[in-house]
């Protein structure tokens, strides 16, 4: 995959991810999120899971997105650091930085190779 098409996926996951996190802050059910996400890009929810997984976002698509999300043009292009991470990420990253730097040198090459076992693990 080349680094458009993941800048494009990150930063949509991203939007999606401050979508679900407004409409469940104001007592929505994460029940249809998706299908109303995909309805706020004017995308129909197969799209939009196709999108999720593997699908290219396509310059048309990413200047549509970036519209209708109300970002300026070129927006989805470029790496959005600070929104890319959902707040449980940011929460846990914190805390495994907090660890990793209190750990031991031992201790460090230890969660190194479980976490590179469970990232294969998970594909």
């Amino acid at each position: 995959m080349n680094n458009v098409t993941r800048t494009r996926r990150d930063n949509v996951l991203a939007l999606f991810q401050q979508h679900a996190g407004r409409a469940m802050a104001t007592g929505s059910a994460p029940k249809g999120l998706e299908q109303d996400f995909a309805a706020r890009l004017q995308i129909s929810p197969s799209m939009w899971s196709q999108i999720k997984s593997s699908r290219p976002i396509g310059d048309k698509l990413a200047r549509q997105i970036e519209r209708l999300c109300g970002r300026p043009w070129g927006w989805l292009d470029e790496q959005q650091a600070d929104s890319v991470l959902s707040s449980g990420e940011r929460d846990f990253l914190e805390l495994a930085l907090a660890a990793w730097r209190a750990a031991d040198g031992p201790t460090r090459r230890l969660w190194r190779e479980r976490f590179k076992a469970l990232a294969a693990a998970a594909g």
